[in-house]
């Protein structure tokens, strides 16, 4: 059977950012065609990968022309590491291009007027803006095509980044421009140390090897969590490996190890134990400290989360008196937060160590009027619940990427509660949970926040007002 010739679409005008870093484009026809490694303005060949019901996409094969907003980029590993899509688009038009695609998605989905859209709060930080980070360890180094072509081995110990969809593929990173001082120093001392005492790197496809993954949270106040995954138990190599990193870096405040057997990475279900420190570090927003320990949610732009609450409170309206529910609450950062500015903040979040923090902060800043829920939301919120906490006056919803079920927005609209002050990190579903309020709710407010500088990634708030008949 003859190979289908790979078809080439011509002279694509790139005109917007799409989801998972895309571009997004039309051919002559007015076919929509997803790009990747384009920004808007360029015009571009493409090859077309696949097409799906009607929707291409593909890669650039041939640049007719350049964009203008066109920058040069920081990273000398941007184009191959794959974390931050947007380094060579300037700041300043990323923020236009994602307000666009929130301001689509509510117009496309939920088709509701916004009576007052607020421009897109941008960080005051593009570069060093994350408080935690995570590296794998690798005995297999990325290759690009070039050195694949020209014979280079990959036989390389690694500690860097995996690239998007390759479990097995990490690029060894110098340096990262995602975290402040001291987590380069500190990834490529780590990397020395392992090869000093001569410690085997992971190998993801056959499951062997000693130094896995290890985990850097640096907080506002200056203090550094360090965790230190290992792929067997070999104590003596831990203990070993741990007291030479403490000797070089005396000044981590909490130190912790975990020790994972298993085919996948995810360590939540794990033990953690704390090596040196008190297991937990602290970090300040606003008037309310919190702890967090290792395995801790937590907002990982911190600056830029005070700013993100702050629109909230802003929405809120808060004057002292009301009753406020918190939907997917976390570990509480939003109730503590505005716990100072209302009578009483209920929140309820699905998991139990999120809400064992919360009310270990709670305690920690004596704060005396929020009350903490473990459980599913659509399982928690009911008739008895409403009974036991009285009708809110204000319900905060922070749901993840999915949105609300159903059943949540089911009970919301039951309630009926003035103002719903709905943050997302999703603009599409969001949109779609709009849409199955709007005969009961109006939006009075938008503002998009900007939480991950170069990335795709958009967290939007949006001030529902119940509709009076």
């Amino acid at each position: 059977m003859a190979r289908r010739k790979k078809k080439i679409v011509h002279d694509v005008l790139i005109h917007g950012i799409a989801d998972k870093g895309k571009a997004v484009g039309r051919d002559a026809e007015g076919q929509v065609v997803f790009v990747d490694e384009v920004v808007p303005g360029d015009v571009v060949d493409v090859l077309v990968l696949r097409k799906k019901k009607g929707v291409m996409q593909g890669v650039p094969v041939e640049f007719k022309s350049y964009s203008k907003d066109r920058i040069e980029p920081f990273c000398s590993h941007f184009e191959v590491c794959g974390g931050c899509k947007w380094q060579h688009l300037s700041y300043e038009v990323q923020l236009q291009h994602k307000e666009k695609v929130v301001k689509d998605a509510i117009q496309r989905i939920a088709k509701v007027e916004v009576n007052d859209f607020l421009p897109i709060l941008g960080s005051e930080k593009t570069q060093y803006y994350r408080n935690k980070l995570e590296f794998s360890f690798s005995n297999k180094r990325w290759l690009t095509r070039e050195e694949i072509d020209s014979g280079v081995s990959n036989k390389e110990d690694v500690l860097g980044f995996h690239r998007a969809g390759a479990f097995d593929k990490i690029l060894d990173i110098n340096h990262c421009y995602l975290q402040g001082d001291p987590s380069n120093e500190l990834r490529n001392k780590i990397r020395t140390i392992a090869h000093e005492q001569k410690l085997s790197f992971y190998d993801a496809r056959e499951h062997t090897g000693f130094m896995r993954n290890v985990i850097f949270r640096i907080t506002e106040l200056g203090q550094l969590m360090v965790i230190v995954v290992f792929g067997t138990g070999e104590m003596e190599k831990v203990h070993r490996f741990l007291d030479t990193l403490m000797e070089a870096f005396p000044n981590i405040t909490s130190l912790h190890y975990c020790i994972n057997t298993k085919v996948n990475d995810f360590i939540l279900d794990l033990d953690i134990p704390t090596y040196r420190g008190p297991g937990f570090v602290e970090e300040q927003l606003g008037e309310v400290k919190f702890r967090i320990g290792p395995k801790s949610f937590f907002q990982t732009n911190t600056t830029q989360a005070i700013n993100l609450f702050d629109v909230v409170a802003d929405f809120a309206g808060l004057s002292g008196t009301e009753n406020v529910y918190d939907l997917y609450t976390g570990i509480g950062s939003i109730a503590l937060y505005l716990a100072a500015r209302c009578r009483q903040v209920v929140g309820i979040e699905e998991v139990t160590a999120a809400i064992e923090d919360a009310k270990t902060n709670q305690e920690l800043n004596q704060i005396s009027n929020t009350v903490f829920y473990a459980g599913d939301v659509k399982e928690v919120l009911s008739d008895a619940f409403a009974e036991k906490h009285g009708k809110p006056d204000i319900i905060i919803t922070d749901p993840p990427r999915a949105g609300m079920h159903a059943k949540v927005i089911e009970f919301l609209l039951k309630l009926a509660a003035p103002k719903i002050v709905y943050v997302s990190c999703n603009p599409g579903t969001q949109a779609r949970d709009l849409a199955l309020m709007k005969h009961q709710y109006k939006v009075t407010k938008m503002r998009p926040v900007d939480m991950f500088p170069h990335t795709h990634h958009i967290e939007n708030v949006a001030l529902l007002s119940l509709i009076h008949e």
